[in-house]
This record gives C-alpha cells, sequence and structure tokens, in this order.
C-alpha cells in the first residue's frame, strides 16, 4: 500500500511536472479562432468567466509557426542575441572560471581563503544588490546597451568557480605528485588531468549557466535598451488575443536548446548538485 502511494505522488508531481509543457505544445497548434475562444476570459480580464483548455486541438495547424519562423524576422533576431550571450558568457567562464577553480582547489597562497569566502558571498547575492555597481562600472566601460553588458558580467560569476573547484578539489594529490616527479608542469596538469577528472564538475556548472544565461531576464531590462538587442527570454513579453499563437510557438522554440542541454548534462548536473553541498 505504501509503494502504490509512493508511486501515486510520484505520478502526480510528475504529470504536474509535465503539464505546462504540453499546455505549450498544445496553444502552438491551435487556429486563432480556438486560441481566442480559450484565451479570451483571460486575457479580457473578465471577472465571472473561466477559461478552458483541452490537452488535444480541435483543428491543428501549424499557422502559428508559419507566421513566426517565415514572417517575422525579428524573432531571429532575438534568438541569435540569446546564442551569443550564452555562448559568450559559457566560453569565458570557459576561460576564467575553470582556471580559477584550479587555483583555489590545488594551490595554496596568501589570503585564499578569505578570496574564496568573498566568492561564495558573490554568489549568494542576487542581482538586485549588485545591478547599481554593476550598471556604474559598465556605463564608465561604454558597454550599456549592447550585448557586453550581458556577456561581461556572466563571464566573471562566481557560481561555477564553486561548483567545479569540489570537483577539483577530489583529485587525489598523488596523481599531481606523480605526474610532477615525471616532469609534468603545472599547465600540464592542469590540461592533461585537472580538465579529464574534473570533466563532470564543469559540464554540470556549463549546464546551469546555460540554462540560467538562456532565460535571463532582469539583465537586460535593465542593461539594454533597443528591442533588437532583446533575447529571446523577452520577446512577446505581453500577451494578447492577436499574437498568442506566435507566443505559444516562440516558448517552444525557447524550451527546444533548453531540453537539450538538460537532458545531454543531467547526470553530471546531478553529481555537480551534490558536490556542491559537500562542505570542505
Amino acid at each position: 500500500m505504501k509503494d502504490k502511494l509512493i508511486l501515486a505522488g510520484i505520478t502526480a508531481s510528475a504529470f504536474l511536472a509535465v503539464y505546462p509543457v504540453a499546455f505549450l505544445l498544445t496553444g502552438s497548434l491551435m487556429n486563432p479562432s480556438e486560441l481566442q475562444e480559450n484565451l479570451a476570459p483571460v486575457v479580457s480580464g473578465a471577472d465571472e468567466t473561466y477559461a478552458s483548455w483541452s490537452l488535444l486541438p480541435f483543428a491543428p495547424t501549424l499557422q502559428s509557426y508559419v507566421k513566426v519562423l517565415l514572417e517575422q524576422p525579428e524573432f531571429f533576431v532575438v534568438f541569435w542575441n540569446s546564442v551569443k550571450v550564452t555562448l559568450g558568457v559559457l566560453a569565458g567562464q570557459m576561460l576564467f572560471g575553470v582556471p580559477a577553480a584550479w587555483a583555489f582547489a590545488q594551490y595554496e597562497f596568501k589570503g585564499k581563503k578569505v578570496l574564496f569566502t568573498m566568492y561564495i558571498i558573490f554568489m549568494m547575492l542576487p542581482f538586485q544588490v549588485l545591478m547599481l555597481s554593476e550598471y556604474l562600472v559598465l556605463h564608465n566601460l561604454l558597454l550599456i546597451d549592447s550585448l557586453w553588458a550581458l556577456i561581461i558580467p556572466g563571464v566573471f560569476s562566481t557560481f561555477s568557480v564553486f561548483v567545479i573547484y569540489n570537483f577539483f578539489r577530489g583529485i587525489p594529490r598523488n596523481i599531481l605528485e606523480a605526474a610532477r616527479l615525471d616532469g609534468a608542469g603545472e599547465f600540464r596538469l592542469f590540461i592533461q588531468i585537472g580538465l579529464p577528472l574534473g570533466k563532470t564538475g564543469i559540464i554540470a556548472a556549463m549546464t546551469l549557466q546555460f540554462l540560467e544565461y538562456w532565460n535571463i531576464i532582469e539583465q537586460p531590462m535593465v542593461f539594454l535598451e533597443q528591442k533588437s538587442l532583446w533575447p529571446l527570454s523577452l520577446y512577446l513579453p505581453s500577451i494578447t488575443l492577436e499574437n498568442a499563437g506566435q507566443s505559444f510557438v516562440a516558448s517552444v522554440i525557447t524550451l527546444i536548446p533548453a531540453l537539450f542541454v538538460f537532458f545531454y548534462g543531467k547526470d553530471h548536473l546531478e553529481k555537480g548538485i551534490i558536490a556542491s553541498a559537500v562542505k570542505e
């Protein structure tokens, strides 16, 4: 009986998690008249009526996909803005964050504990706390209203350093010492031992950072003024009866890369979350 109750709870939780995705897919395949009929009570703000929805569209159509992919070139502009920002942040974190995590994990230097504690503190601070200081710095660097205003702060995010640090910390010291006795330099240790053995942590950190910056909202609202620079997360911010179908399609297309990245890195992600919870 207990196992059945647990299975029922898991099934119910899975349904609640999957339903929003099914909701999006169904809405993206509905024709405009069906969408208007279903969403009118919500969009119009009527107080005495309720929205209705079906898991399968009455007359499936790809009309909304055609409008977004073939008739709205601005969608591709915001799509590539998201690609540029996300890949720029991940490339920068690989270039700066991974070596920083290796240095914290493998070397002893003056002020290491204080500096790493500062990393953890900055990781815990929400964007709203750092927003003003980041804006002033970016303004002085003449980067406001450019994609660099989103990329540069993301490159130096401390979260990825914290996640990767725990994996580098777990590399046995005797392996590194043996490599040093064989004549391996520090750079070679990092490339040939650190990166392969820390691959799980690196993939976990990059997966989490991809999901964060692919769905970034607050930073572009603060740092960007031109709509042509907006990422996908700000595309069609308000849903009306006229653009409801396109909004559903845009949401589906935004979801697809995130799903691919998540399923690719989910095993590493689980290990990364566990390692991040381990205290030194």
